[in-house]
């Protein structure tokens, strides 16, 4: 990965973590390794635990946020949370995947969105 590229990631995931410190979410980990992957942000706001995947885009090359968490990435990031919890013993925890999308293709003015519930466990209450 390029160094601009993680500069962007970090700045994406900095900026989130404001976000969502703004609207009252208390921070739990940030940028966890679990197995071969990683989970962006864990957070709590409640009760129920969060698991937010930053996505940052200068350009719409690659078909733009809208397009930036595949199926393959969901199921991904579902198999990533299942192993947090189990780590943490929070297997009965309620939770939600949130993603934060971060368009910096104006440098001047950012812009961040936050998509809260962004997708479901199918068959699932979102306990474990």
């Amino acid at each position: 990965m390029s160094l601009a590229r993680q500069r962007l990631g970090m700045e994406a995931e900095a900026a989130a973590e404001r976000l969502l410190r703004r609207k009252g979410y208390k921070i739990l980990d940030r940028n966890v390794r679990v197995g071969r992957g990683e989970l962006d942000i864990v957070a709590r706001s409640g009760e129920t635990l969060i698991f937010v995947e930053v996505k940052a885009r200068r350009t719409d090359s690659y078909g733009g946020l809208a397009h930036a968490v595949t199926a393959r990435k969901e199921r991904q990031l579902i198999q990533l949370a299942a192993r947090y919890l189990a780590r943490h013993r929070l297997e009965r925890r309620t939770c939600r995947f949130d993603v934060l999308l971060y368009d910096a293709g104006n440098p001047a003015s950012p812009f961040l969105e936050h998509i809260e519930n962004a997708f479901e466990v199918a068959g699932d209450d979102r306990r474990w």
